[in-house]
This record gives C-alpha cells, structure tokens and sequence, in this order.
C-alpha cells in the first residue's frame, strides 16, 4: 500500500498490503479463508494479488 494514503493507483491495488491488517481481513473474507490461511498464502506467495487470487481459488477447490 502507498505511505501516502492519497496516492492511490493500478500499482497500489494490484498487491496485498500483508501489514495492514484490513487488507488482510477483506482478502480472507472475499475468499471464505482463516486469517491464519490468509496470511501464509501471503508468505508462501507473495503480495502480487492475482496470484493470490488464483492459489485462495485453487486451495477452496481443493477443499
């Protein structure tokens, strides 16, 4: 996320912000996971967001 919470753009929400907790919260939410399972896919994978999406997708499917 930009330190500077005007600047907002493409680039800013194409990652998870893993520090900011609300960020962590909504990508959970959106995808029916823990925080906990959240936040190693975050580790595992990284912030790039449509990565994200794709693992969260493929971890429900797998379930």
């Amino acid at each position: 996320m930009a330190d500077d919470k005007m600047k907002r753009g493409g680039a800013d929400r194409q990652r998870v912000a893993a520090n900011e907790p609300y960020e962590v919260e909504y990508f959970a939410r959106k995808h029916g996971l823990s925080r906990q399972e959240a936040e190693r896919l975050i580790r595992e994978i990284g912030n790039d967001r449509a990565k994200l999406d794709a693992a969260a997708e493929k971890l429900q499917k797998s379930s």
